[in-house]
């Protein structure tokens, strides 16, 4: 029996609704049923419900108060469609059920990044970092006309994360010593510039690798993306996968085609502070960090 969605539901009822693949796996499969007969599978990962059709469609089912995620993503993949070096999802249809928006694209073919990369050679991993940066200049360099009324304004977006800064870093782990440091610190300069498309996808759960020529195959997921300064989007290659090598960090920056220095790594500590999903703990891909007596020598070492 397929499961008819509430009209309304919080954050916390939708978590236990999204952990629970059993209730709504025949609704999902039954959405998908309406565009291929290839088998439905439900995906557990992610912030959406997402059905795998075959291996052609993605239907992806956002609560209504991911709105404006679906809104977002929508017109993102139409902007970004045919426009980059690396393919993303063609958008086939969006539509709604009990209310639920839904948005069914086209499934990429590759590996995903965060699997593979534990078995790539440093020379690998700094090819993949270099063809990463390369893609967020891309991505970076179409306008982002029509997309301001769809994503929360940057100064706003700021001001939020910088009110429950104190409170989400408590929460997620960040050591007493970096946390009596914190408001002073955050309060500082952000890195500016004019506001382009940023996805915040540049991430190994988000990204597909052709392993035989080790290059990138695909980038998906754009719902929580935002407009601002371009260096937000160098948090996720530069966390996760740079992991405190100069090299990773030289070869990311090279295929974004940025200058030498690094005058930007506090500037950009503090977005990672303020990111909408801040955690250090699983961010920093690199051992000990947390042992950096300021956030001064914190961004020396994950950024050398």
């Amino acid at each position: 029996m397929s499961l008819t969605l509430p009209a309304s539901i919080d954050v916390a009822g939708f978590d236990a609704l999204h952990d629970d693949v059993a209730r709504w796996r025949g609704l999902i499969a039954s959405i998908g049923a309406g565009y291929s007969a290839s088998p439905v599978e439900a995906a557990g990962a992610g912030t959406v419900l997402v059905g795998l059709v075959g291996q052609d469609l993605v239907v992806k089912l956002y609560p209504p108060f991911l709105r404006d995620h679906f809104e977002f993503e929508a017109a993102v993949l139409e902007r970004l469609q045919g426009r980059l070096s690396v393919p993303t999802p063609q958008l086939v249809d969006r539509s709604e059920h009990d209310g639920w928006p839904f948005l069914v694209m086209t499934q990429l073919a590759g590996e995903p990044l965060d699997a593979a990369w534990p078995s790539l050679s440093e020379a690998a991993r700094c090819r993949v970092l270099e063809s990463i940066g390369r893609v967020a200049a891309e991505v970076h360099a179409l306008a982002p006309d029509g997309l301001a009324a769809l994503a929360p304004a940057w100064d706003h977006f700021v001001q939020r994360q910088r009110a429950g800064c104190l409170r989400r870093q408590q929460r997620t782990g960040l050591p007493a010593h970096l946390l009596a440091q914190l408001e002073p610190f955050v309060d500082g300069a952000l890195p500016e510039g004019p506001p382009v498309i940023l996805t915040g996808e540049y991430t190994p759960m988000n990204l597909l690798l052709q392993r035989r020529e080790t290059r990138l195959a695909g980038m998906f997921d754009f719902g929580d993306g935002l407009l601002g300064p371009a260096r937000y989007d160098w948090l996720g290659p530069l966390c996760f996968l740079a992991a405190g090598q100069r090299e990773r960090c030289d070869a990311f920056l090279a295929g974004y085609g940025a200058p030498a220095g690094r005058d930007w790594r506090l500037p950009l500590l503090r977005l990672l502070l303020l990111h909408r999903y801040s955690n250090l703990p699983g961010q920093i891909a690199q051992p000990g960090w947390q042992a950096a007596p300021s956030f001064e020598a914190l961004a020396e070492l994950i950024w050398p």
